[in-house]
C-alpha cells in the first residue's frame, strides 16, 4: 500500500485556516521579508540552503492562498 506523500501539506494548510485574519496579514509580511532576506543571502554567498528560498515561497503562496480565498468569499 502506498503511502500519502503529502500529509504535511494539507497539516500546513489546515493550520493557516484556523488563523484568525490579522494573523494571516502579519504572517503574510513577515514570509515576504524572510523571502527577500533569504533571496539577498543567496546572491552574497551566504545562504546555507537553497531549500530555505523554496519553503518560504510555498509558505507565502500558502498564505497568499487563504487570503485570496477569505477576500472572494466576503464578496
Amino acid at each position: 500500500m502506498k503511502k500519502n506523500s503529502k500529509p504535511t501539506v494539507n497539516k500546513a494548510m489546515k493550520q493557516i485556516r484556523e488563523l484568525p485574519q490579522d494573523e494571516l496579514v502579519a504572517r503574510d509580511a513577515a514570509l515576504r521579508k524572510e523571502k527577500f532576506l533569504l533571496r539577498a543571502q543567496a546572491k552574497s554567498g551566504q545562504l546555507e540552503s537553497p531549500a530555505k528560498i523554496r519553503l518560504a515561497r510555498r509558505n507565502l503562496a500558502r498564505v497568499m492562498t487563504e487570503l485570496n480565498n477569505r477576500a472572494s468569499a466576503g464578496k
